[in-house]
């Protein structure tokens, strides 16, 4: 197995890996600066939808994944989203994935909010997954975070191994596939 590198991604997303895809790596638009998404030296950086699903308590809901309550969460579309301290929220990639059947990827936040107290967690793309990515980021501090719509959130890395798994996830036709927005837990 092996980290592949940007050139490798150039050429798997010109097969439809990404979409849509940024050859390069992004750190301004149109003069502003923005936290920079693309293809990085051994990943690509992918960015958050305005798409948002905030988490609230208000209906004293107990967090069960195998029955998980949807009135716990409160829809939000904007440019930024504002996670209440100690909260989370879930988003969505602006980029649509088709992973190949040999490689698999792990995906990890960006410095820049790690750095603020905000932790992004993705699971990982199992071969053959394909959809928009449903990222959550989790607010550990005692103060409200922002986040930025449009703008790198975490870097994906893509393991290729030496030959094709057996059974992929579109063969065990896993319940997460082809997921086209904000995807909550599913029994």
């Amino acid at each position: 197995m092996s980290i592949k590198s940007d050139r490798w991604i150039r050429e798997m997303a010109s097969a439809g890996m990404i979409e849509p895809f940024e050859s390069g790596q992004v750190s301004s638009v149109d003069g502003v600066k923005v936290i920079s998404y693309g293809t990085s030296s051994y990943g690509y950086d992918i960015r958050c939808s305005n798409e948002f699903k905030i988490f609230t308590n208000i209906n004293s809901a107990i967090v069960d994944p195998k029955l998980f309550d949807a009135s716990s969460f409160v829809d939000f579309e904007g440019e930024c989203c504002i996670i209440p301290p100690n909260s989370f929220a879930l988003a969505r990639t602006v980029e649509y994935f088709r992973i190949p059947r040999s490689v698999l990827t792990i995906c990890l936040g960006k410095s820049t909010y790690a750095r603020c107290g905000i932790i992004v967690n993705v699971t990982p793309f199992e071969p053959e997954w394909e959809g928009y990515v449903t990222l959550e980021f989790s607010n550990t501090t005692p103060l409200p975070a922002r986040i930025y719509a449009n703008e790198g959130v975490a870097q994906v890395v893509f393991f290729e191994a030496d030959e094709s798994c057996e059974i992929s996830y579109k063969d065990r036709k896993g319940k997460y596939q082809g997921q086209s927005g904000v995807t909550l837990p599913r029994a």
